[in-house]
């Protein structure tokens, strides 16, 4: 695990008028985490090619690392302009050792 990932989620910011509305993402956590390339597409939007490349980025499971739901973002800690955005999220030995996270790089 080479790679040092910060975990972000929304804020909750009052708009000026009494409601609560979604803010900016902010860094709740940073974990040390695997980033593995997966097979990247490509999409047609508005008549040009767009790719993605998905990851699944592996990372220790704790208390906090399972709070982390797909509303979440990660955005690499040693190259902020590297953010991911958080698919699904599995447990694939189900010994709650390790997690695997599906991410698409922003």
């Amino acid at each position: 695990m080479r790679e040092r990932i910060a975990f972000q989620t929304r804020t909750e910011v009052d708009d000026g008028f009494g409601n609560v509305t979604s803010g900016p993402f902010e860094t709740v956590f940073e974990e040390p985490a695997r980033l593995k390339p997966g097979l990247g597409s490509e999409t047609v939007i508005a008549a040009r090619l767009a790719g993605t490349q998905p990851y699944t980025m592996t990372i220790r499971s704790s208390t906090r690392t399972r709070q982390i739901t797909p509303a979440w973002q990660a955005v690499d800690a040693r190259n902020p302009t590297r953010i991911f955005d958080i698919k699904a999220i599995a447990n694939p030995d189900e010994w709650s050792s390790n997690l695997n996270l599906v991410v698409v790089e922003q």
